[in-house]
């Protein structure tokens, strides 16, 4: 079976280059990795390789996934892929895509979930006032994406700007205040820094209706990935010759799934 799905991995090696192709000519989109245990031939041990994930919006009328196998998490890996693309590349905090967002023709935007989920751990933790009121006006921020889910990008764009804009800038106040009255070790304080840190990133979305506000779009994406580790026949992929030709199925089975529509 495995031979099977290496030889069909191979047939579909046009349909997924085509898939990357249509996913880079957007000027959006998402970017992310996630960890499988590739397997030693011989050794019968496995070590970390990395599946690394591009996807286009939600914002866009054909939406579709592309999975890259790759041995490492290195940022070399998306360097390679992008490396003639130029857009607004939404991402988290990791530092392998830190020279891809050094480039004048790529714009960094980050993950206000990945803010709130901090936020909201140290909330959790200590049972910070401060954390508290952060994640609210974040949920506020939240509120106004449902609400404008069905707008067009000008719309979004329009609409961010009346309602979204005054209530990231009261965040940003309320953060920049607290994080003074807080020692460095605090948990909420190292939240706070984060948020802070990453604002620009964070906040790009008011600026540009076609950018989403966090990247839960690729993240349930991955989540098949991550819930078929739990699995035996799931847990690795066998060698690395093999782990392309998975990766070319996955992807073009993805975008094949319910015809070519898919969340």
């Amino acid at each position: 079976m495995a031979q099977w799905v290496g030889i069909c991995g191979v047939r579909l090696q046009p349909l997924a280059r085509a898939l990357r192709e249509f996913i880079l000519a957007h000027r959006v989109v998402h970017a992310d990795e996630t960890p499988v245990s590739l397997l030693s031939p011989g050794k019968g041990k496995t070590h970390r390789a990395y599946v690394w994930v591009y996807r286009t919006t939600d914002f866009v009328e054909q939406r579709a996934v592309w999975f890259d196998f790759c041995a490492s998490r290195g940022g070399e890996h998306p360097r390679r892929v992008l490396k003639d693309w130029r857009g607004t590349l939404v991402t988290d905090d990791y530092c392998g895509y830190d020279r891809i967002h050094a480039r004048a023709d790529v714009i960094e935007a980050g993950c206000m979930a990945h803010a709130r989920r901090k936020l909201f751990e140290a909330y959790k933790l200590n049972g910070s006032l401060i954390a508290k009121q952060a994640v609210e006006l974040i949920g506020k921020l939240y509120e106004i994406e449902r609400a404008i889910k069905g707008h067009d990008c000008a719309g979004r764009h329009r609409q961010r700007q009346q309602h979204a804009r005054p209530i990231a800038d009261e965040l940003h106040r309320w953060l920049t205040e607290q994080r003074q009255r807080l020692t460095k070790a605090d948990a909420t304080a190292k939240a706070i820094d984060y948020s802070l840190g990453r604002w620009s990133a964070l906040t790009r979305y008011l600026d540009d209706g076609e950018v989403p506000i966090d990247q839960n779009a690729v993240e349930n994406a991955i989540r098949p990935l991550a819930l078929g580790r739990r699995y035996a026949n799931c847990r690795f992929m066998r060698t690395r010759r093999r782990s392309p030709c998975a990766r070319r199925g996955v992807s073009t089975l993805r975008r094949c799934w319910r015809g070519l529509d898919f969340a």
